[in-house]
């Protein structure tokens, strides 16, 4: 193996391929920046083909009244008014156009009977307002921007793990990891790097996200030192399949609910009435009648004055309710819910919800057009993050961007479903473009220290101990280490929280991270997955860490973050977010003031949408 690491220097270095950096890798590209795309697995094989529900925009197409006022103020609402409001404001504005833009790259998305782009419900949307493709919708925007940036003649680095942000005081200058086929080490000199790395959802057991999501985006720009915020807010989808074992957690979209499911419970009560804030009554239909005229409506592509049925609350609102219905022993024989699409004509279901047809049909021997599928909640999405500039996703650390899921901030304390999708279309386009600025002002490529890449180097080969020899690798089991971990976030730090257990897990979190040093792996470096979790576990423990630590000060519940001992809103947080900083070789966590709230968007948010 040769010691010395591969060599690749680019104006703008993107790591993750999945939308948001596909998008920005583009858009560095057309400012005439000479990008390299880092993808830990395989292009195309990104999270993003799982949103499969549509992409949010105020097109207008279904209901002329969709305006980007009302999808801002739905936004704001849903995430409980602790988004960035410029954040919010700009995805709402722009949203429209980078969805048509995708569709002039040739997204074939479905249509209305006029020929103009359908939309659908979802939770939270006043309006039909998701853009879509069947249940595919995230597997065609990968497939539209993959062939987008392979025709701009991108640079791209399939199957290479970054372990290292290298910085100096003055910025982050390169990156270091290595080729997960060879072991080969490599390093990325590079005048600009945006993050794109997407959530943290391996931390727990039960999940919707992919291998790839490890925190690793988080974890690295933590470490070079810049800030994370919001870590408390992880949103928890109301359903994802609870059977068979082997596939717990894989996501059910919301376009289910979005075309007519009804959630049940073992009783065959429809008990999503019950959970309904006060305040958000008057927004949902309040007989069976009343939400048939309205799925009636949409199925058919006309306007009513019905309201939507109450399985479109808001995620968080949703997940509580399955999981409180489950704790109080009305639960399906799997510990889920029914949820029920089977009322509608067959061959409406197949044709809207191919994907899950064959889903169930494959996975879980269950035909969705015949009966109810069982659904619970899993972890799905990370509303906090980095910590970035609304207009260019700059972080807190010079030289340094970071885009979708990665970054925090336009969500708040609770996402809308298809948000994530124009999200990473609009802060991808605007990120990329200003890490290709900032790239275009130095004058040379950085020198990256020696020194750096010598430590990160040895770092790398510590968990092989003395040698990279086939045998007992002696040591903690990185495997063993990582189911721990998972058990404690998903039994302490899952949907409802409290001080007590979060102290516990803060506790055990430290004594799995004191367990990380010493990890000893066996076999050689190409193809070694045992050495890839060692390095993902490490960012792992950073993100888990940082959600316990930072759901112990928010002592109140808001959004995505339920305490149960503090259930109520506290005023005094509602402009508060949570930052998670490295100080001195430690944690600390420390409340910062929200960005203010122009008068005239609060406007917005306090009239009510026509």
């Amino acid at each position: 193996m040769n010691d010395a690491p591969e060599r690749h220097p680019h104006d703008v270095l993107v790591i993750g391929a999945g939308g948001a950096g596909l998008r920005a890798a583009i858009e560095a590209a057309e400012q005439g920046a000479s990008v390299g795309l880092v993808c830990k697995s395989l292009l195309g094989k990104a999270h993003t083909v799982m949103a499969e529900g549509g992409v949010a925009a105020a097109l207008g197409h279904v209901e002329e009244h969709d305006t980007w006022q009302v999808h801002f103020r739905d936004t704001m609402v849903g995430g409980k008014l602790l988004n960035n409001p410029r954040m919010a404001e700009l995805h709402a504005k722009e949203a429209p156009d980078r969805v048509r833009e995708l569709e002039y790259w040739g997204a074939v998305f479905d249509r209305t009977r006029d020929g103009r782009i359908l939309q659908r419900p979802f939770g939270g949307h006043t309006y039909p307002r998701l853009a879509h493709v069947g249940d595919r919708t995230g597997l065609e925007m990968i497939r539209t921007l993959q062939d987008r940036a392979v025709a701009a003649g991108i640079k791209v680095y399939m199957e290479c793990t970054v372990t290292h942000l290298l910085a100096r005081p003055d910025r982050v200058k390169g990156a270091f990891g290595y080729w997960r086929t060879t072991g080969q080490t490599v390093l990325f000199p590079a005048k600009a790097i945006v993050l794109a790395t997407g959530g943290i959802g391996r931390a727990y057991q039960v999940t919707s996200n992919s291998w790839e999501y490890s925190g690793d985006g988080q974890a690295l720009a933590y470490l070079a030192g810049a800030e994370l915020i919001d870590m408390e807010f992880v949103q928890f989808h109301p359903t994802g399949m609870v059977w068979p074992p082997g596939v717990r957690g894989l996501l059910v979209t919301e376009a289910v609910r979005g075309e007519g499911g009804i959630l049940r419970n073992k009783d065959g009560e429809r008990f999503m009435w019950k959970y309904l804030p006060e305040d958000r009554r008057h927004e949902y239909a309040a007989t069976d009648e009343e939400a048939s005229r309205w799925v009636d409506a949409q199925s058919s592509g006309q306007t009513t004055d019905a309201r939507r049925p109450p399985e479109l609350s808001t995620r968080d609102n949703v997940a509580r309710a399955i999981y409180t219905e489950v704790r109080e022993g009305r639960g399906s024989p799997h510990g889920g819910v029914f949820l029920d699409i089977s009322y509608l004509p067959p061959e409406h279901v197949r044709r809207k919800l191919p994907s899950m047809y064959d889903q169930f049909k494959e996975l879980a021997d269950v035909d969705i057009t015949a009966g109810p599928m069982e659904v619970g909640p899993t972890t799905h999405y990370m509303m906090g993050g980095i910590r970035v500039d609304a207009e260019t996703g700059a972080t807190t650390r010079t030289g340094l961007y970071a885009a979708g899921e990665v970054a925090a901030g336009m969500h708040g304390a609770n996402r809308l479903g298809g948000n994530s999708l124009s999200d990473l279309l609009v802060f991808g386009q605007r990120t990329g473009a200003a890490a290709a600025a900032d790239a275009a002002t130095q004058p040379e490529m950085p020198h990256v220290d020696p020194t750096a890449v010598r430590a990160a180097a040895a770092e790398l080969a510590a968990p092989f101990g003395s040698g990279e020899e086939e045998g007992d690798a002696g040591g903690d089991d990185p495997y063993r280490v990582h189911e721990e971990l998972q058990a404690t976030m998903g039994s302490l730090v899952g949907i409802f929280r409290n001080e007590e257990d979060l102290d516990e897990a803060i506790r055990l979190l430290a004594d799995l991270r004191a367990r990380w040093d010493g990890i000893r792996i066996a076999g050689g470096r190409a193809y070694n997955p045992s050495w890839g979790l060692v390095y993902e576990l490490r960012n792992m423990m950073i993100v888990a860490e940082a959600v316990a630590r930072s759901a112990k000060e928010r002592r109140e519940s808001r959004g995505a973050h339920s305490r149960l001992d503090f259930p109520e809103l506290d005023p005094a947080w509602a402009t508060k977010n949570n930052a998670t900083r490295l100080s001195g070789g430690t944690m600390e966590i420390v409340a910062t003031a929200l960005p203010p709230l122009p008068d005239d968007l609060r406007q917005l948010i306090t009239t009510e949408a026509h």
